[in-house]
């Protein structure tokens, strides 16, 4: 197979003229994708499932580059220009500023994506840019910005300084800005917004940032806050209260929002997963279970009430987070129909739960070098061991800080009945560093004691169990899949690879050499009878097609 970068030069002559998008019919979002990619994973399910197959497996191995966007950040010849009073610029060599970790939507023809201060337009037939946009911005961490959301001709994305960026799909133009965190306090925003009906759910970014997340709901139109909901109770007397010792640790809890969620039509339900509590590795200063952090929760997006909550890691202690997607599957469980809600999670364990109420149906492990845990208790819950918690001395546990999975985009097939996930089998020390009865920040340290593989994981959703799994050679994380009705399961490996694999088996049916490695999940759409596979790596767009 020819190299593409090869065809660089090739992929940029004769584009023709791009149109401007159009508005967005709100019912794509609630179907699989097919000739739009509307949202963050393509549908409300979160699945990352297409019902296309024009490309399949018997003629996937013809698929051939049709088009390369490398983008150029910052302030770039008729770039639209908007923002705040800035800080001196930040380098535009800055990775996070370049790297595409976003999921492009695909609406009416036209691409619409994001990084830090950047969103475009390009057409999809040709990748030739209609717009960009460049933020100015106050500062934040330019860590990475996962996409935009849409409603009828309005684009929506957040900004490093935490602002919500409204522009005109058709041109670029900003409608207008608003602030939802203060930079100054350490906030940093990077998720792509939800749009659910007239309600824009957005949520923030962070790490070791002693402030509370929060989730809030504003208006499409206008930009006003509809409603907000706080990962943690502020105050005495507040949900999930008797999970925090005081009041002080409550409010510098954490429990940040930062990778999007997915939701139930039927149940009116928005389902996210929350981030890890503060300080983060260490929780002498906030002995409980530390609701709602770690937590997958169901909140109504009308209200912003809470409906249920689990928590896959109480009382976490090693930043495993549990802002992974939860993907909705409607299945069969003891012969009975279920609404099922599956998660892949970063402390190493799935989790299957019962979408109506939060009730547990499965958890099992999906990788054999975990040691952090006592074993399940009847809730579904895992039991953390206290002896894995980080000591003076130091103290050998697995999966470290990066988990055994992260914020990569899983897929579900319904064909196959697997989930799909990229998992790692690693170890790290664990070294208490902070004392004091107050620590901040991490309060630990950790350093890195053995790496045995990372694995892409086929688990039935059912069980929890591994129905095969492909290690691969070189590696440190997961990468983003995507799953079609052609019987194909595409992802990438660490070594720059775009590979398309038997979702049945694991079997490697095609590959393609990128100039870097995916830094998102890929995905599909039909357009002018032509399926397209679109695949950010690094700093650029790659679409592939079949030629006709």
């Amino acid at each position: 197979m020819k190299s593409i970068r090869l065809l660089l030069t090739l992929a940029s002559v004769v584009l023709p003229a791009a149109l401007p998008g159009q508005m967005l019919d709100p019912a794509l979002l609630s179907k699989p994708a097919t000739d739009a990619w509307p949202t963050y994973n393509g549908d409300y399910s979160g699945r990352r499932f297409s019902t296309l197959k024009q490309i399949n497996q018997q003629n996937v191995k013809q698929l051939s580059l049709s088009w390369i966007f490398r983008v150029k950040v910052g302030p770039t010849p008729g770039a639209i220009i908007g923002g705040v009073e800035a800080m001196p610029e930040i380098p535009s060599t800055d990775p996070g500023i370049s790297t595409i970790k976003a999921t492009p939507l695909m609406v009416n023809g036209v691409l619409y994506f994001s990084t830090p201060d950047n969103a475009w337009a390009v057409d999809a037939r040709s990748g030739r840019e209609i717009w960009h946009y460049y933020w100015k911005t106050k500062g934040g961490i330019h860590i990475g910005n996962r996409g935009v959301g849409m409603y009828g001709n309005w684009l929506f994305f957040e900004t490093p300084d935490n602002y919500l960026v409204s522009l005109d799909a058709r041109t670029g133009k900003e409608r207008w800005h608003l602030e939802i965190a203060d930079v100054k306090q350490e906030y940093f925003s990077t998720p792509a917004p939800i749009i659910v009906g007239n309600h824009g759910l957005v949520g923030t970014g962070g790490d070791s940032l002693d402030v509370p997340g929060f989730l809030e709901s504003h208006d499409p139109e206008t930009g006003a806050i509809q409603w907000k909901w706080w990962s943690e109770p502020l105050k005495k007397g507040d949900p999930g209260w008797e999970t925090w010792p005081d009041e002080y640790s409550m409010r510098h809890g954490g429990g940040m929002t930062w990778v999007p969620g997915t939701y139930d039509p039927e149940l009116h339900l928005y389902y996210l997963g929350t981030g890890n509590p503060n300080p983060v590795l260490t929780g002498k200063s906030r002995q409980g279970d530390n609701l709602y952090t770690c937590s997958i929760v169901a909140i109504n997006v009308d209200t912003g009430k809470l409906a249920w909550h689990f928590q896959p890691s109480p009382h976490d202690t090693h930043d495993w987070d549990a802002a992974q997607t939860p993907i909705l599957i409607d299945g069969v469980i003891d012969g009975q129909p279920r609404k099922l809600l599956a998660q892949a999670n970063r402390n190493g364990y799935f989790f299957l739960l019962d979408r109506t109420n939060g009730k547990n149906i499965a958890t099992a492990p999906m990788i054999k070098t975990m040691n952090w845990s006592k074993g399940v208790a009847p809730s579904g819950q895992p039991i953390p061991d206290p002896g894995k918690e980080a000591t003076i001395e130091g103290v050998l546990v697995s999966p470290n800080t990066g988990g055994a999975t992260n914020w990569p985009p899983p897929s579900f097939d319904p064909e196959t009945g697997l989930f799909y996930v990229g998992t790692v089998e690693n170890f790290s020390m664990f070294y208490l560093t902070d004392t004091d009865p107050h620590p901040e920040g991490w309060g630990a340290a950790e350093r890195d004691a053995g790496y045995f593989g990372a694995y892409l994981n086929a688990i039935d959703y059912k069980t929890g169990k591994i129905a095969w799994r492909h290690k691969w050679v070189f590696g440190w994380g997961p990468v983003g899949m995507l799953t079609t009705a052609g019987k194909l399961l595409f992802t990438g490996d660490n070594s720059q690879n775009l590979i398309a694999f038997d979702p049945a088996n694991g079997d490697i049916l095609w590959h393609a050499g990128l100039a870097d490695s995916l830094s998102n999940g890929p995905i599909t759409y039909m357009l002018d009878g032509q399926q397209y596979l679109i695949a950010g790596a690094g700093d650029s767009l790659y679409a592939f097609a079949i030629q006709q």
